[in-house]
């Protein structure tokens, strides 16, 4: 998430072989019905309703055939059917204050969903002077069990005197979870095995004015790195596993300002979403990333488009209207949003 400007007073601030090609062969002669429909088509949009519900994390969840989405009003995680029914998705705790990024995890056969969590102010339930601008969190569900509580991972108690906002999610192959923290400068590392938390890379380079969103969107790329943006600057970086202190900017002449989400098309194309900008931009490279440049790019409506997910090969970008929650746009705050939509991205 990045808003420009961020007013952090409490006051503003309110992802066949052939015997069985013929044994398919066999299969369809003897059936009573050739004519059977096929699936039908995703959706090019999917539009739901949920008065001041704000929304910035989305992602697919194909088994289950659903859309996940947060909530920076609620902390809810909540799943959104093609027909545009809401409902909550896991039950909902007060330790999510506000539910950030989202990352759904089936990789071998762990079946988690990662939130990050933070408090912009947002849930004025659970926002409280002591986590205001102070918190991250990592939360943890079980994609089985949707009463089951979530593990909560605290990670801005690794540096308690800083500034923090959890604000997305990446893991690697070994089930590894990266965090940015958009206030404080850092990526932090949660242990697939032990959920035990540490900074795994931190830098003045990634470090923000007070107010202003720094690091963002993260993905892992199976090659063995991280590709995470920088809001306020539009950089864009590459981070190695391995050696997380020799991260190196990638080259590219975007403009990259106020980026958000990022999703990773391929090994070698990268899509990201733009909330000021509102596009999605895609990018390509021929060097691992050393550099990229533009491949395309899809133009938003001006409803703050936030993060992205993958659905039947096409990609899918919230419209979130998180400039309309802190004000910056009309109707005002207390003429809460109700519609938002998910829209498959098509690029020229």
């Amino acid at each position: 998430m990045s808003i420009f400007p961020f007013n952090t007073s409490s006051a503003a601030v309110r992802r066949l072989t052939p015997v069985a090609l013929l044994g398919l062969a066999l299969l369809s002669s003897c059936s009573d019905d050739d004519d059977s429909p096929a699936a039908p088509a995703a959706p090019a949009v999917v539009i739901f309703t949920q008065a001041g519900l704000y929304p910035e994390g989305v992602q697919y969840d194909a088994p289950n055939s659903r859309f996940l989405v947060t909530s920076l009003t609620t902390g809810q995680v909540g799943q959104v059917d093609d027909d545009g029914t809401y409902s909550p998705a896991f039950t909902n705790t007060t330790g999510l204050v506000s539910a950030i990024g989202l990352y759904l995890d089936n990789a071998q056969g762990r079946n988690r969903v990662l939130v990050a969590v933070s408090d912009p102010g947002a849930n004025q339930q659970r926002t409280s002077m002591t986590t205001l601008n102070k918190l991250a969190r990592l939360a943890i569900y079980n994609n089985a069990n949707a009463s089951a509580a979530p593990t909560i991972v605290e990670l801005g108690t690794l540096r308690p005197n800083a500034n923090h906002f959890a604000n997305d999610v990446a893991v690697d192959n070994s089930g590894n979870a990266y965090v940015t923290d958009s206030f404080s400068g850092i990526i932090y590392k949660v242990d697939a095995t032990t959920n035990a938390a540490s900074v795994f890379v931190e830098s003045p380079q990634f470090a923000a004015p007070a107010g202003a969103f720094g690091l963002n969107g993260i993905v892992f790329h199976p090659d063995g790195y991280l590709l995470a943006v920088k809001s306020d600057e539009g950089k864009l970086f590459k981070i190695p596993l391995a050696a997380p202190a020799t991260f190196t900017t990638v080259a590219t002449t975007q403009n990259l300002t106020a980026a958000d989400g990022l999703l990773l098309q391929d090994n070698n194309t990268l899509q990201v979403v733009s909330n000021a900008q509102a596009r999605v931009f895609r990018l390509a490279t021929t060097n691992a990333f050393g550099a990229a440049t533009l491949a395309g790019s899809f133009t938003t409506a001006a409803q703050f488009p936030t993060t992205l997910a993958r659905r039947d090969g096409a990609s899918y970008v919230l419209y979130a209207n998180l400039d309309v929650l802190f004000g910056m746009r009309m109707p005002a705050p207390t003429q809460p949003i109700s519609e938002y939509s998910i829209n498959r991205v098509s690029f020229q």
